[in-house]
Protein backbone atom coordinates (compact mmCIF):
# COMPACT_ATOMS: atom_id res chain seq x y z
CA UNK A 1 0.00 0.00 0.00
CA UNK A 2 1.40 3.45 -0.88
CA UNK A 3 2.53 6.04 1.34
CA UNK A 4 -0.25 9.39 2.12
CA UNK A 5 1.50 11.97 0.08
CA UNK A 6 3.18 14.48 2.73
CA UNK A 7 1.98 17.84 2.52
CA UNK A 8 3.96 20.72 2.87
CA UNK A 9 3.54 22.72 6.18
CA UNK A 10 0.96 24.40 7.70
CA UNK A 11 3.48 27.42 8.65
CA UNK A 12 4.39 28.33 5.55
CA UNK A 13 4.86 31.35 4.08
CA UNK A 14 3.59 30.47 0.58
CA UNK A 15 0.54 28.32 1.98
CA UNK A 16 -0.70 31.68 3.68
CA UNK A 17 -0.35 33.41 0.31
CA UNK A 18 -2.38 30.46 -1.34
CA UNK A 19 -5.10 31.15 1.17
CA UNK A 20 -5.35 34.96 0.73
CA UNK A 21 -5.24 34.49 -2.75
CA UNK A 22 -8.90 32.01 -2.48
CA UNK A 23 -9.87 34.81 -0.21
CA UNK A 24 -9.60 37.55 -2.91
CA UNK A 25 -11.24 35.56 -5.62
CA UNK A 26 -13.79 34.18 -3.36
CA UNK A 27 -14.80 37.83 -2.58
CA UNK A 28 -14.24 39.13 -5.91
CA UNK A 29 -16.10 36.16 -8.14
CA UNK A 30 -17.58 33.74 -5.89
CA UNK A 31 -16.57 30.31 -4.69
CA UNK A 32 -16.90 28.89 -8.13
CA UNK A 33 -14.44 30.81 -9.84
CA UNK A 34 -11.98 29.44 -7.05
CA UNK A 35 -9.72 26.84 -8.97
CA UNK A 36 -6.15 25.46 -8.54
CA UNK A 37 -4.84 27.33 -11.74
CA UNK A 38 -6.62 30.76 -10.60
CA UNK A 39 -5.72 30.49 -6.89
CA UNK A 40 -1.65 30.06 -8.22
CA UNK A 41 -1.64 32.59 -10.56
CA UNK A 42 -3.13 35.35 -7.93
CA UNK A 43 -1.02 34.12 -5.49
CA UNK A 44 1.62 34.26 -8.23
CA UNK A 45 3.06 30.81 -7.42
CA UNK A 46 3.39 27.78 -9.95
CA UNK A 47 0.58 26.03 -9.88
CA UNK A 48 1.91 22.43 -8.39
CA UNK A 49 2.92 24.44 -4.99
CA UNK A 50 -1.74 24.26 -4.32
CA UNK A 51 -1.54 20.78 -4.43
CA UNK A 52 2.01 20.64 -2.47
CA UNK A 53 -0.24 22.52 -0.03
CA UNK A 54 -3.46 21.31 0.37
CA UNK A 55 -4.50 17.84 -1.13
CA UNK A 56 -7.68 19.43 -2.83
CA UNK A 57 -9.46 22.27 -3.69
CA UNK A 58 -11.99 21.23 -0.64
CA UNK A 59 -9.12 21.30 1.79
CA UNK A 60 -7.85 24.52 0.58
CA UNK A 61 -11.46 26.24 1.12
CA UNK A 62 -11.66 24.03 4.32
CA UNK A 63 -8.82 25.55 5.77
CA UNK A 64 -9.32 28.50 4.91
CA UNK A 65 -13.08 28.74 6.62
CA UNK A 66 -11.18 27.31 9.63
CA UNK A 67 -8.50 30.05 9.75
CA UNK A 68 -11.39 32.80 9.30
CA UNK A 69 -13.33 30.86 11.70
CA UNK A 70 -10.53 30.98 14.68
CA UNK A 71 -10.55 34.67 13.69
CA UNK A 72 -13.77 35.27 14.17
CA UNK A 73 -13.25 33.22 17.57
CA UNK A 74 -10.39 35.97 18.78
CA UNK A 75 -12.45 38.40 18.12
CA UNK A 76 -15.64 37.70 19.76
CA UNK A 77 -13.67 36.72 22.78
CA UNK A 78 -12.54 40.64 22.84
CA UNK A 79 -15.97 41.38 22.50
CA UNK A 80 -17.01 39.41 25.08
CA UNK A 81 -14.25 40.25 27.28
CA UNK A 82 -14.89 44.37 26.38
CA UNK A 83 -15.83 46.96 29.23
CA UNK A 84 -19.22 46.75 27.15
CA UNK A 85 -19.73 43.17 25.95
CA UNK A 86 -23.31 43.33 24.64
CA UNK A 87 -22.54 46.58 22.17
CA UNK A 88 -19.11 44.76 21.53
CA UNK A 89 -20.78 41.41 20.45
CA UNK A 90 -23.39 43.31 18.40
CA UNK A 91 -21.03 45.54 16.60
CA UNK A 92 -18.77 42.75 15.36
CA UNK A 93 -22.12 40.69 14.07
CA UNK A 94 -22.98 43.84 12.31
CA UNK A 95 -19.92 43.88 10.88
CA UNK A 96 -19.99 43.39 6.86
CA UNK A 97 -16.71 42.86 6.20
CA UNK A 98 -16.81 39.06 7.46
CA UNK A 99 -20.44 38.52 5.57
CA UNK A 100 -19.68 38.63 1.78
CA UNK A 101 -17.12 35.62 2.63
CA UNK A 102 -19.56 33.75 4.85
CA UNK A 103 -22.18 33.96 1.83
CA UNK A 104 -19.53 31.94 0.23
CA UNK A 105 -19.06 29.32 2.53
CA UNK A 106 -22.79 28.82 2.82
CA UNK A 107 -23.02 28.35 -0.73
CA UNK A 108 -20.06 25.33 -0.44
CA UNK A 109 -21.97 24.04 2.67
CA UNK A 110 -24.88 23.37 0.41
CA UNK A 111 -22.70 20.97 -2.18
CA UNK A 112 -20.61 19.53 0.61
CA UNK A 113 -21.55 17.53 3.73
CA UNK A 114 -18.39 18.03 5.44
CA UNK A 115 -18.22 21.50 4.94
CA UNK A 116 -21.72 22.19 6.67
CA UNK A 117 -20.88 20.19 9.34
CA UNK A 118 -17.72 22.24 9.92
CA UNK A 119 -19.14 25.36 9.34
CA UNK A 120 -22.08 23.90 12.15
CA UNK A 121 -19.36 23.19 14.42
CA UNK A 122 -17.69 26.32 14.49
CA UNK A 123 -20.97 28.03 14.65
CA UNK A 124 -21.94 25.79 17.84
CA UNK A 125 -18.50 26.72 19.53
CA UNK A 126 -19.14 30.07 19.08
CA UNK A 127 -23.03 30.00 20.70
CA UNK A 128 -21.69 28.17 23.79
CA UNK A 129 -18.77 30.70 24.08
CA UNK A 130 -21.31 33.08 23.95
CA UNK A 131 -23.62 31.11 26.63
CA UNK A 132 -21.00 30.94 28.52
CA UNK A 133 -20.28 34.41 29.35
CA UNK A 134 -23.74 35.78 28.72
CA UNK A 135 -24.78 34.65 32.30
CA UNK A 136 -22.28 36.34 33.99
CA UNK A 137 -22.60 39.59 31.99
CA UNK A 138 -26.53 40.06 32.60
CA UNK A 139 -25.50 39.17 36.24
CA UNK A 140 -23.18 42.56 36.50
CA UNK A 141 -25.83 44.32 35.00
CA UNK A 142 -28.37 43.13 37.48
CA UNK A 143 -30.42 41.82 34.50
CA UNK A 144 -32.75 39.14 34.96
CA UNK A 145 -32.43 35.66 32.99
CA UNK A 146 -36.33 36.30 32.61
CA UNK A 147 -36.46 39.49 31.10
CA UNK A 148 -32.94 38.81 28.72
CA UNK A 149 -32.88 34.93 28.60
CA UNK A 150 -28.86 34.23 27.45
CA UNK A 151 -29.84 32.00 24.50
CA UNK A 152 -32.60 34.81 23.24
CA UNK A 153 -29.94 37.17 23.61
CA UNK A 154 -27.44 35.77 22.06
CA UNK A 155 -29.52 35.08 19.00
CA UNK A 156 -30.74 38.18 18.67
CA UNK A 157 -27.00 39.70 18.73
CA UNK A 158 -25.54 37.55 16.65
CA UNK A 159 -28.18 35.83 13.90
CA UNK A 160 -30.44 38.48 13.52
CA UNK A 161 -27.42 40.81 12.64
CA UNK A 162 -26.19 39.22 10.59
CA UNK A 163 -29.41 38.53 8.31
CA UNK A 164 -29.68 42.23 8.77
CA UNK A 165 -26.22 42.30 7.12
CA UNK A 166 -27.29 39.86 4.61
CA UNK A 167 -30.01 41.61 3.40
CA UNK A 168 -28.75 44.67 3.22
CA UNK A 169 -25.98 43.55 0.92
CA UNK A 170 -28.76 42.02 -1.41
CA UNK A 171 -30.34 45.53 -0.98
CA UNK A 172 -32.85 44.59 1.16
CA UNK A 173 -33.96 47.21 4.00
CA UNK A 174 -37.58 46.86 4.90
CA UNK A 175 -37.59 46.78 8.68
CA UNK A 176 -34.09 46.71 9.57
CA UNK A 177 -33.85 50.54 11.13
CA UNK A 178 -36.73 49.41 13.85
CA UNK A 179 -34.81 46.34 14.30
CA UNK A 180 -31.51 48.25 15.14
CA UNK A 181 -33.48 50.72 17.19
CA UNK A 182 -35.11 47.55 18.99
CA UNK A 183 -31.76 46.25 19.47
CA UNK A 184 -30.18 49.42 20.51
CA UNK A 185 -32.77 49.84 23.11
CA UNK A 186 -32.31 46.96 24.37
CA UNK A 187 -28.24 47.45 24.60
CA UNK A 188 -28.64 51.23 26.82
CA UNK A 189 -30.85 49.51 28.88
CA UNK A 190 -28.00 47.16 29.64
CA UNK A 191 -24.82 48.90 29.08
CA UNK A 192 -26.00 52.41 28.66
CA UNK A 193 -24.86 54.19 25.65
CA UNK A 194 -21.87 53.21 23.42
CA UNK A 195 -18.80 54.44 24.30
CA UNK A 196 -15.79 55.59 22.20
CA UNK A 197 -13.55 53.41 24.16
CA UNK A 198 -11.81 51.26 21.69
CA UNK A 199 -12.83 47.91 22.69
Amino acid sequence: MASERRLGSPEAKNRQVLLDAAEQLMLAEGYAAVTARRVAAQAGLKYQLVHYYFRTMDDLFLALFRQRAEEGRERQALALASSQPLWALWEFSTDPAGTRITMEFMGLANRNEAFKAEIARYAELLRAEQLEALPGILQRYGAAAQAYPPEVLAVLLTSVSRVLVMEQMLGVSLGHAQTRQLVERYLRELEGDRRATGD
